[in-house]
């Protein structure tokens, strides 16, 4: 059965990106004992992202100048991109961008992914929205050594541990990664 991720790094005080919506501070955590995300990746069918999530990727990355580097990334799974705007594709890249709630899209994001599972590889408001309507499965959060004054918040919601269930943690060189199955809400 397929399963909803949402897999990210943080702070130590809970921000995914700095206020200008920079990774910068988790590249420049040494990564060797890092977790493994083939591992990770080899299971995923599916990517889903927002909008500034993908434009940072592409924009970081230089995927419009070389594209083939998507393939490096992302390989041929479909990555759904929740925008209300327009945005460029690199040449090859199979992105499909989303309007609207997560639940209108969520059947054909699912359908997608196969036999694989969902990633939601960020923002946090994203990741919330799935969270709201009771498909998040999973939330896994590899904490990093930082700590930044403010910026993008790793899950814009309150959730309490009536909600989240500790599968395991772990530490991976300079990371704390912690696996929590997400419950449904009794509302839900």
């Amino acid at each position: 059965m397929t399963r909803i991720v949402y897999y990210t790094a943080s702070t130590l005080n809970g921000f995914l990106a700095d206020e200008d919506n920079s990774l910068a501070w988790l590249f420049a955590v040494d990564d060797s004992g890092g977790p493994d995300m083939a591992a990770f990746m080899a299971g995923m069918g599916v990517f889903v992202e927002g909008s500034t999530t993908y434009e940072w990727v592409l924009r970081e990355e230089k995927l419009l100048e070389n594209p083939a580097k998507w393939q490096q990334y992302y390989g041929s799974r479909p990555t759904y991109v929740f925008s209300s705007r327009e945005l460029p594709v690199p040449s090859g890249a199979d992105v499909r961008f989303v309007r609207g709630p997560v639940a209108d899209a969520l059947p054909a994001i699912v359908a997608a992914a196969g036999d694989g599972d969902v990633w939601v590889v960020g923002g946090g408001d994203l990741a919330g929205q799935f969270l709201d309507i009771g498909a998040l499965d999973e939330l896994v959060v590899t904490m990093a050594p930082a700590v930044l004054s403010g910026g993008a918040p790793l899950l814009p919601r309150n959730v309490g541990p009536d909600r989240l269930e500790l599968r395991s943690a772990g530490m991976f060189g300079q990371f704390a990664q912690l696996t929590y199955g997400v419950k449904k809400s009794e509302a839900q």
